[in-house]
Parts: C-alpha cells; sequence; structure tokens
C-alpha cells in the first residue's frame, strides 16, 4: 500500500476509506495497535500471513505478540466505505479528529495527524533517506 490520505472520524467514529486503499484493503480488514502511537490495517490476506507467521514463532516469542492480537479488531467498510473504529483502538491512536492514512507495504497506518507531522518531517529529509538506505544496504 501507498499514499497518504487526510480524513476526518465523525461523530460516531467512522473514518472513510480512501477508494485506492480499500482496492487493497478489502470489504473487511483487520486493524491493531502497533509499536508506535498508531494503528496497523491488515487486508485479510495480509492479516492471515501475518498469523502465520507468529505461528511460527516457538510459544515464548508468540505470547509476546498478545497485545496485537488482544487489541485487534475485524473492520467492515459499509456503503459509504467508511469502517467503524473501535473506541479502544481510537483511545491508543489518540484518533478524536484528523487522521492520516499512510500506505505502509502490506498494511496502512491510521495517525492522528499533528501526531504524524513531526513523523513525516523527521522521515523525509534526504539525510533521512540516505541513512536509512546506507543502513539497510540498498
Amino acid at each position: 500500500m501507498t499514499g497518504e490520505f487526510q480524513h476526518t472520524l465523525d461523530a460516531k467514529g467512522r473514518l472513510f476509506i480512501p477508494a485506492k486503499l480499500r482496492d487493497e484493503l478489502g470489504d473487511t480488514f483487520y486493524l491493531t495497535v502497533s509499536d508506535e502511537r498508531c494503528l496497523w490495517a491488515y487486508s485479510a490476506e495480509s492479516w492471515q500471513s501475518f498469523v502465520d507467521r507468529v505461528r511460527s514463532m516457538p510459544y515464548v516469542d508468540r505470547k509476546k505478540m498478545r497485545p496485537l492480537f488482544a487489541c485487534a479488531a475485524k473492520c467492515e467498510l459499509d456503503a459509504q466505505g467508511r469502517a467503524l473504529l473501535p473506541q479502544g483502538l481510537r483511545d491508543f491512536a489518540r484518533l478524536t479528529k484528523n487522521v492520516t492514512v499512510v500506505g505502509c507495504d502490506d498494511h496502512a497506518e491510521l495517525w492522528d495527524s499533528e501526531a504524524w507531522k513531526p513523523v513525516r518531517m523527521e522521515e523525509t529529509t534526504p539525510e533521512y533517506i540516505a541513512a536509512i538506505m546506507k543502513e539497510l544496504n540498498f
């Protein structure tokens, strides 16, 4: 998934999913917490790949992934292309009104727009990109 999209949560906690990402996420997708103050959204296929990867881990390591499953929610799009984001997940990511949806390869990230701004600014400098490419031997 690629791209960056600005949207607004409605009063019921529903978020419009951009058409480009709806095609990739599908009508039913999975939403969970992340290692940053944002949410991860996976298509059913990508979620299953994630689950399969976790299941291949030793039990001790699988237990470490518990929060990702405990907090996960299966979301479905309504006829207008909106998904209801569960309150607990909105609270985790501090999503209240303005949401930035960021494509991130096999998943999308949902950020509070104000929280996303400094991350985007830091990660889109030529120096940062050069350092990452060097670190990854790219």
